[in-house]
């Protein structure tokens, strides 16, 4: 008999046939450890499905019509076997031992919901383009901290990710609204029902590319697309902590991020500068006093940018 499997991992995809063979490749080439490798494609209408049937029966494939990065996340968990699921987005990769570390961690601290690990941004030629991500590590018991931020901490990427099976189980899961960025479900809700461990080494690679969420600099539409998307976050976590009766609720008023995209946003119960400075130094979703700083004062530079700006274009000639 086949030993069964120690970690499930379940990629998802849609329209990246171009780089969904490395992302595969990575997932195969994992020493020490019993992985299954389940590919979901999300309906593409390029190459991917030649590529995936490529590989015949070195991995589970999944074809679906397109309904989303929850949808595609929720069917391969569920044709998934082992303990831990780890998730790997098709435009990334990783290193050859990044699941022997996360099993490491796991039978080192069992009671954790969630394991993850730092990811090097890099570009497809595999250069890379600036330090790893996130920059500050969060471990042991988060909910206290979530509760005060407005679920804002510096999350890992969902190809950094893994979660134990009892843990998924009981979160349920990615509600569909989440057509992309599955991950701040994950790194929203796993983080109350059990302590997460933090790997400091980068063991993967984040592909830098136009992709749905990465831009150098946010635009307004990003910033619009972000606003959106945080409160949803927030909406679906506080049903998410209701229904499992835990105690408290996250705020929007409490999340940095969001109350500075608000503002560059110009809307009218949006806090002002000051307001912003003091959200900014004693914001928790950030650990690092340095960064917390610096975040608070770019984010104000950018501000006063976006302000200038509009004055511009509303300026009488």
């Amino acid at each position: 008999m086949t030993p069964a499997p120690q970690i499930s991992v379940v990629i998802n995809n849609y329209n990246y046939g171009r780089f969904l063979a490395t992302a595969i490749d990575s997932a195969l080439a994992q020493r020490g450890v019993r992985a299954e490798i389940i590919v979901v494609d999300d309906g593409s209408t390029d190459r991917s499905a030649e590529v995936i049937r490529g590989y015949g029966s070195r991995i589970t494939p999944i074809f679906q019509p397109n309904m989303g990065q929850a949808a595609a996340i929720n069917a391969g968990i569920a044709r998934s076997h082992a303990p831990l699921i780890a998730f790997l987005d098709a435009d990334d990769w990783w290193s050859p031992d990044k699941l022997s570390r996360v099993l490491a961690a796991h039978a080192a601290a069992p009671r954790a919901g969630l394991i993850y690990h730092r990811l090097q941004p890099s570009f497809s030629d595999g250069k890379h383009a600036f330090a790893p991500i996130p920059r500050s590590l969060c471990s042991g018991e988060m909910a206290r901290h979530l509760l005060r931020s407005g679920g804002l901490w510096p999350f890992p990427m969902t190809s950094s990710l893994t979660v134990t099976r009892a843990a998924w189980s009981k979160a349920g899961d990615i509600p569909d609204g989440f057509r992309i960025s599955a991950d701040a479900w994950i790194t929203g809700i796993v983080p109350f029902l059990g302590p997460v461990v933090a790997l400091p080494d980068a063991l993967g690679a984040y592909r830098i590319h136009n992709n749905a969420w990465y831009r150098a600099r946010d635009d307004r539409d990003m910033l619009m697309r972000r606003v959106a998307h945080w409160q949803e976050t927030v909406r679906v976590t506080n049903l998410a902590l209701t229904a499992l009766r835990l105690r408290g609720q996250v705020r929007l008023r409490d999340h940095f991020d969001h109350q500075v995209a608000v503002a560059r946003l110009g809307h009218p119960d949006a806090p002002g500068p000051l307001r912003l400075l003091w959200l900014g130094l004693r914001n928790p979703g950030e650990p690092n006093l340095a960064r917390r700083l610096r975040g608070t004062l770019r984010a104000l530079i950018h501000l006063r940018r976006d302000r200038a700006q509009l004055a511009e274009v509303v300026r009488p000639s």
